[in-house]
This record gives C-alpha cells, sequence and structure tokens, in this order.
C-alpha cells in the first residue's frame, strides 16, 4: 500500500509541477502576440487609434493643394451665350437652364453620370444631369444660350 501512496504522490507533485511550469510559462509571454493571442481591450482601443491616425496622414496628403474644402457644396454660375466654363480636375457640373454643348480634350469628354455615357465635342449637354471633368485638361461646357450651371470645384469662365 504504500507503494501505492509513493505512486499517487509522485503523481500529484509531477502535476503541480506541470500546472505551475504553465503558469510560468504564460506570464513570459508578450500580450497581442502569435505566442499570447488574447488582448485587452487597451491594446484594441491602441490599434485603432494608431489606424486612426494613419488614416487621417493618408487622407490628408492625397488630398494636395486643393483649393476645394471638404463638404464644399455646388455654386449657382450666370454664362451668357457664347462663353465657356472650364473645369478643373473633378470638377461637377449640372445645368438647370439655357443651352450648351460640351467641350472635350484629346483625353476625352465630359462623363455624364446621370446618362451613362460620355459627352463629346459639340454634343448638347442635357439639363439637370451630373457631369464630371476627370482632368484638368481643358474640358468644360459652351453656352450657346445664357445659362445657369451649378458648379462644385475649379473653374474658369471664358469668353
Amino acid at each position: 500500500m504504500q507503494t501505492n501512496g509513493k505512486k499517487l504522490l509522485l503523481v500529484i507533485t509531477i502535476g503541480f509541477i506541470l500546472v505551475i511550469g504553465q503558469f510560468v510559462y504564460a506570464n513570459t509571454k508578450e500580450p497581442g502576440t502569435d505566442e499570447d493571442p488574447l488582448v485587452t481591450l487597451s491594446f484594441v482601443e491602441q490599434r485603432i487609434e494608431q489606424l486612426r491616425y494613419y488614416i487621417d496622414e493618408k487622407v490628408k496628403s492625397s488630398s494636395g493643394d486643393h483649393s476645394i474644402e471638404s463638404g464644399a457644396g455646388f455654386e449657382v454660375a450666370e454664362l451668357k451665350a457664347g462663353s465657356s466654363l472650364i473645369g478643373g480636375q473633378s470638377t461637377e457640373l449640372i445645368l438647370r437652364s439655357g443651352k450648351a454643348t460640351a467641350i472635350d480634350s484629346p483625353m476625352g469628354g465630359l462623363s455624364d453620370v446621370t446618362g451613362a455615357k460620355d459627352l463629346v465635342k459639340n454634343e448638347n449637354v442635357p439639363t439637370n444631369h451630373l457631369l464630371i471633368i476627370p482632368r484638368d485638361d481643358g474640358r468644360g461646357i459652351k453656352a450657346t444660350t445664357d445659362i445657369f450651371v451649378m458648379v462644385k470645384g475649379s473653374y474658369d469662365v471664358r469668353w
């Protein structure tokens, strides 16, 4: 019987050593690493804040020196017959009244988002269609009558 007691004591001692070893081993791991995948809320919040800062910096650097402010709305421009509105890159136009034709460039025409097509040179501009000028390369619209146009972005009016 004493042999069984010694064996039992030996098994308990080995089990105790293994359990203590696991606690010591677990405490040596850096939280959030591959060896210890469990993380705390503060670790997650820190990573989210780092990601937010990274995204904000990327947005600032990609916007460059554009004069258009974020959240800027449309402004109304009145053009006399014969004048042209030449837009910069990403300028948005909506012809509200009157008649106008498209001014394209060798790189292409105006993107008619509403009509899902490209407006090329001297093509009539439909009223109330959203037009986008993709590049700063001389694209715009020419007023064939007096017109009102809504514009968001940079543009020049030429006679």
